[in-house]
């Protein structure tokens, strides 16, 4: 058993990402979020989805090579966590320069979207090491999948 709440990363705006012990296999896990002034959250694949789509309609290129780092960098090199608590295992805070116009577009930072994705993909890998919703769900994204399709597989339980 670990604490409640584990701090994992704070970004420059002030966003702290913790992550608490989950129930679906030993390492699990579940991210959370709290931004300055507000309440603890528990991010979604639906607010990052629709975020994006605001990053795109800001600047498309840059918000798609920002989805292919998820698909080519990200999703094949994170590992199911052996720890409690997970550490990253991909992001590195230069990864933020090359998307930073994308904060101009849509609610979340780049840095937020970096390390919340990256957590939820370790979590996605930890307890079903064949999964492939976040692999699904951005490949829908960059083939321009009608928006209902890509909705839908982002808001699948």
């Amino acid at each position: 058993m670990w604490p409640d709440l584990h701090q994992i990363y704070r970004t420059n705006t002030g966003v702290i990402i913790y992550v608490s012990q989950g129930s679906k296999s030993p390492h699990d896990f579940v991210v959370r979020y709290r931004e300055p002034g507000k309440r603890q959250r528990t991010p979604k694949h639906i607010h990052f989805i629709i975020d994006l789509y605001l990053k795109r309609k800001g600047n498309r290129e840059l918000t798609q090579r920002l989805v292919e780092h998820f698909v080519n960098q990200v999703i094949g090199q994170v590992q199911p966590s052996v720890s409690s608590p997970p550490s990253l295992q991909v992001f590195s805070p230069i990864h933020t320069s090359h998307f930073q116009p994308l904060n101009a577009h849509g609610e979340y930072s780049v840095e937020f979207i970096l390390v919340a994705t990256e957590l939820i993909m370790i979590q996605e890998k930890t307890n079903y090491p064949h999964g492939n919703m976040n692999l699904k769900l951005f490949q829908r994204f960059l083939s321009e999948a009608d928006i209902f399709s890509v909705v839908s597989t982002a808001s699948y339980r």
